[in-house]
Parts: C-alpha cells; structure tokens; sequence
C-alpha cells in the first residue's frame, strides 16, 4: 500500500500532528526494545551486567552516529525532490540512498568489531563488567547492517511523507526482541549475548520489511533492486547534507563516551543508575525527537516546492511544541525519578545515582529541545553545517573541557550531571543569537 504523502498542501499543524504521531510511536517502541535489554539483563543477570549493557550505549552511538547522519541527509535530499515533484532525481536520490547504506553497513560492522576492546579500555570500563561489555558490543556490530539499512528505509519512507508504515514493522520487531530476550535469558540461561542478538535480530526483520515496501511502491521511484547504484553527482548532493549530520552525531557520540569514562571511575553502580536513567531519558525525549523528525521532512518538502512562508509558520509551531512538550516531561522526570529508575533496578545506590541526575537535568529538558528542534529546521533548509559547529564546540569542546578541569579539581560525580545543562544552555543561546543576527527563522 502506497501511503506517501506531501506535506505542501492542508492544515500546518494537522500535517505536522499527523506525521508526528507514527514516529512517536515508532520511536516509543524503539525505546521499549532498547530498554528491554536492560530491564530483562538487569533482573535476570544483575548489576554488573545491566552496567555492561547500559554503558555500551554511548559507544553504539558513537560508532553508527555518523552513519545515521548520513541517512539523515539523504531524507533531506529525497524530501526536497519529492515536494518539487522531480520524480527522476528522487528516483536516483533513493537507489543511491539504498547502495551508501549497504557500503556503510559493511564499514560499521569491521570498524565496531575491531574497535570494541581498544575503546572500551579507554573508557576505563570495569574489569569486572569488561567481558560482558565486549561481548555484548561485537554480537551487536556484527549485524549492525540490519541497523543501518533500517534507519535507510524508515528515512526514505518518512521523507516520503509515510510514517506509519515504518511504526507497524517497528512494533513487530520490537515485540519479537522483548519474547527473544526474555526466553533466551530466562530459558536458555545465555547471558548479555542473548540481548545483543535479539537486538539484531529484530533490526534486520524491520528493515527487511521497509525494503519490501519500498520494493512495491506503485510510483515511478519504487525501490528496483537491479537500479541500486552509487550516482556520482547524488552522492556528492547528500553527503554535502549529511556528512555534517554524521561528524554531528558523531562528536556528540566521543563526548559522551568522555562522559561514561568519568561515570565509570564511580564503580558499577553509578554505571548502573546513570544507565538506568539514560534509558528513562530517552523515553523522556521521545516526542521532540518526533516533532524534530517530521519538522526536518516539512521544511524540505516546503522548501523544495517553494513554499518558505509554510514553512515559517510549521518551524514556529513545531519548536513551541517542543520545547512545552520537553519542559512538561522534564518536571514529571523529576517528580517521579525514583520510581522511574527503581524500573531498572532495586538497590538503592543504583536508584540514588540515576534519581541524582534525572533531577539535575530534567528541570532543563527545553534548553535541549530547543536545540536538537532547531538544528532539525536548518538540517531541512539545506544548511547542517551550522548545528554541527554549535554542537561540536557546546556539547563536544566545552562538555569535555569542563570534565576534565572539575575532574582534576573535585572527585564529585556531581559535575558529570551538571556538564549536560549547561552545554543545553550554551547551544541554545547560540541558536538564539543565530536567528537574531539572520532576522529571522528562515533566512
């Protein structure tokens, strides 16, 4: 079925409402298998490997940012074409699209498994957890293709204006990692490996389906697997909107790897309450995630058929509705952390340390909305360099920077929670001043 859709025409908010609520979902249950992981591994294995699991988080996002920033600027490139109607350049964007993802599949999965041991070593990674770690991280990368090529097909499917066919395939993947994991750990006693390989598992089940979709689109840009190829000039166009996505999610990924490393000094059950907490954050955030996903799509598509003025008014709509969303969810963060953390574990240390950094950044959740909404506007209007610089030098330069002199200074973990808002801070007063000195939202 064929449910591509222009965001060029009707209702601004309608459009962005409706086009938002799959990805939410979508993203709901991408949080749910992720987190599955850690809820099965911590109740069934314990702590040691709930840290293994949860610590590996930051170095996954580090190893597949770039290649995700990537798939982020083909959406952009596939949005513009599809709303200026130029069925022939989206036909080449798509099948160009297709063949860079399989190229950095194949990259990712040598470079992860490689990389595991020598990274995890200088993150300081606990002896005690270190196995668990590596094991869980090499089954991962090894079918980090599946990973790859689903975040292709759903960016495809999504620039297209469908977002609610890549929610139903994710829903089935996300049940079929949920009964997997519980059944290999609870009946077949295997340890974190079971984990890494429903994930994986699960990955390469919805991408196959989106591929499937793609496959039998009745439009003259339905995905023909004879016509994969790498275009020379299409390559160029959506590697000079992505690679800055891709060094973006990137730095973000190395300095947050820093910030494990700091967290690790701390012993497991520090690892294991601030990981707890990422998994309650990343919930947290899902609605701006959503609203960044569909403003990226609604600007490309608008601007492509040269519509700036609807676009204007969907970027003002879509960062009030991310930043109120963000700041709601932030306060109910702080209110309920201990409950929320005590899902993931139930030693008391484990929930102090995760309900001590929901605290300190759940009041200041809208500084980070309002920078990841704002970027995802730029990222639409063709322009990602400028995120990328803010964020390198914010959350990157300034984050570490800031560990490393109160590191030196004071043993207090207390620092390493508050190194997040005030790099919110200083990114989103860049952005402010950005749109000040462009008089406008647009310009």
């Amino acid at each position: 079925m064929d449910d591509t859709k222009s965001m060029t025409q009707g209702s601004i908010y309608k459009s962005l409402i409706i086009f938002a609520l799959p990805i939410l979902i979508s993203n709901l249950f991408q949080q749910l298998y992720n987190s599955a992981d850690s809820l099965i591994v911590g109740y069934f294995l314990g702590n040691d490997a709930l840290a293994a699991v949860s610590s590996s988080g930051n170095l996954i996002q580090m190893l597949i940012g770039f290649f995700n920033g990537i798939a982020m600027g083909a959406g952009v490139v596939v949005a513009r074409n599809f709303g200026a109607k130029r069925e022939d350049e989206l036909k080449r964007a798509i099948h160009t699209d297709v063949a860079i993802g399989l190229i950095m599949g194949v990259i990712m999965t040598v470079v992860g498994v490689i990389l595991t041991p020598i990274i995890l070593e200088l993150m300081g990674t606990p002896a005690s957890v270190m196995p668990d770690s590596i094991t869980y991280l090499k089954i991962y990368f090894y079918g980090s293709l599946g990973l790859v090529m689903y975040n292709i097909f759903t960016g495809i499917l999504q620039s297209l204006g469908d977002s609610k066919h890549p929610l139903y395939y994710l829903i089935i993947s996300s049940l079929t990692n949920i009964v997997l994991d519980y059944v290999l750990i609870a009946y077949f006693d295997m340890g974190v490996e079971a984990a890494a390989f429903a994930t994986i598992f699960s990955q390469f089940i919805s991408a196959i389906l989106c591929m499937r979709l793609l496959h039998r689109l009745k439009a003259s840009y339905r995905l023909d697997y004879k016509a994969i190829r790498v275009d020379r000039d299409m390559t160029l166009n959506i590697l000079k909107n992505g690679i800055p996505s891709g060094i973006q999610n990137s730095i973000i990924g190395i300095a947050n790897v820093v910030v494990q490393s700091n967290i690790n000094a701390f012993g497991n059950l520090a690892m294991a309450g601030c990981g707890a907490y990422s998994k309650v954050e990343g919930f947290a955030f899902l609605p701006v995630t959503s609203f960044n996903l569909a403003l990226t799509t609604f600007v490309g598509q608008n601007m492509g058929a040269g519509q700036k003025e609807r676009a204007k008014k969907g970027t003002i709509f879509g960062l009030l509705t991310c930043v109120i969303l963000a700041e709601a969810i932030g306060l109910l963060t702080v209110v309920f952390a201990p409950e929320l953390i005590g899902l993931f574990a139930d030693d008391p240390d484990v929930i102090y340390y995760g309900t001590q950094r929901a605290v300190v950044a759940g009041i200041f959740f809208f500084l980070c909305a309002f920078t990841h909404a704002y970027g995802a506007v730029l990222r639409g209007l063709g322009k990602p360099i400028v995120p990328m610089m803010n964020m390198a030098i914010s959350w990157c330069v300034i984050r570490v920077s800031f560990l490393t002199i109160t590191g030196m200074l004071y043993n207090d973990i207390a620092f390493v929670y508050w190194c997040y808002p005030l790099t919110w801070f200083i990114s989103s007063g860049y952005f402010v001043y950005y749109i000040i000195k462009h008089k406008g939202l647009l310009n």
